[in-house]
């Protein structure tokens, strides 16, 4: 089958958090059978900062940022069988939606997969003119990046079809253990862009801290931190490219992760980067978050911290062999339990269904 997929980027990770989750599932999806071609708009500078070269396993489409140009590619929806439209492609999202709906087959499956679902459901809640509130009765499916019954719950009272979380994952062949990189070395590092939903967080969870370990060396990688004042001890990096991610995460003695306020708030949303870290054998440490033992198991696999103050603690007593301990049996979970290939055939099994009700519905 056929998938056209309107997306942020799958060549950039550039200020584009689901690069990582996008080329995981859609490899996977190929691996499966399925046709794919990917449509990204020229924007925000991310064709600039390529992690990656065009795939073998899916096509790219690269479109000027205009709405000529936009129309243009909507058309091509047409020829898929099952035609995608995910949040936040950073492009007039709404006319895009709409113009690739208008453009569909009848017999085609619609998607709209929401890569910040917390986010998009609290836009709705908040504006009942929202364009989607319309759209969401046109398309067949929803999927999303995670956020568990919540999730489902909310997008069932707007009347969506069907909803189901899809979740963040490993590929073990783009993340996975690797030696020591002296660039990296550090007792703690984040890596995350500067965004106003978890910059609170991130001076509480990671600057404050920082200022009360005087003796221990921080690393912040992302873009946007370059104005942003930081103690003595917390060395910027900018924007980390993905081929330097293992290397980001297992060199330091642990790693961060710091969930933006709606993530933090619904719960049931790993980060992408949850699972880049246990690929590679981190020791990871993260906010709190209901939903966290679905994936890995607190104390043993992952470290917790309510807030800044656990940073602390968890910092001051954690040692290298521990922490080793930890990134090895995080490692070996996700292995089994949280890949990209596992999360393909969720998602291949749904899409056959769906086909298959209405293949019954039509003979009926």
């Amino acid at each position: 089958m056929k998938i056209a997929f309107y997306g942020s980027s799958l060549l950039s990770s550039y200020w584009n958090g689901a690069a990582t989750y996008y080329r995981g599932l859609l490899k996977a999806l190929s691996r499966r059978g399925y046709d794919i071609v990917f449509y990204e708009p020229d924007a925000f500078d991310r064709q600039k900062h390529r992690d990656i070269e065009a795939p073998d396993w899916c096509k790219v489409v690269v479109y000027e940022a205009a709405p000529d140009a936009l129309m243009q590619v909507a058309s091509r929806a047409a020829e898929a069988d099952i035609v995608v439209k995910a949040s936040g492609v950073g492009f007039e999202d709404d006319a895009l939606l709409r113009a690739v709906l208008n453009q569909v087959r009848t017999n085609a499956l619609t998607v709209f997969w929401d890569v910040d679902a917390p986010a998009t459901l609290s836009e709705l809640r908040k504006d009942p003119d929202h364009p989607l509130h319309q759209e969401l009765k046109r398309i067949g499916l929803v999927l999303t990046y995670g956020g568990g019954d919540p999730v489902v719950w909310d997008y069932r009272a707007l009347c969506a079809a069907e909803c189901v979380p899809i979740y963040n994952a490993l590929d073990p062949e783009t993340h996975f253990p690797v030696a020591g990189d002296p660039r990296f070395a550090c007792d703690l590092a984040f890596l995350g862009n500067r965004l106003p939903d978890r910059e609170a967080r991130v001076e509480g969870f990671f600057l404050k801290p920082a200022s009360a370990l005087e003796s221990q060396k921080f690393l912040l990688g992302g873009s946007g931190w370059g104005d942003k004042p930081l103690p003595a001890n917390v060395s910027w990096l900018g924007h980390v490219g993905t081929g330097d991610h293992n290397a980001f995460n297992v060199t330091p003695k642990a790693v961060l992760n710091i969930s933006r306020d709606s993530m933090a708030s619904n719960g049931f949303s790993p980060a992408t980067r949850v699972f880049e870290a246990a690929g590679a054998g981190a020791c990871l440490i993260t906010d709190a978050w209901a939903g966290i033992d679905m994936f890995l198991r607190p104390g043993e696999e992952i470290l917790v911290a309510r807030d800044g103050a656990d940073v602390v603690e968890i910092m001051r007593t954690l040692t290298l062999p521990q922490a080793k301990a930890i990134g090895a049996a995080a490692l070996r979970r996700v292995l089994a339990e949280h890949t990209y290939t596992l999360r393909a055939e969720l998602v291949d099994t749904i899409f056959k269904a769906h086909f298959e009700r209405r293949t019954v519905e039509a003979a009926e």
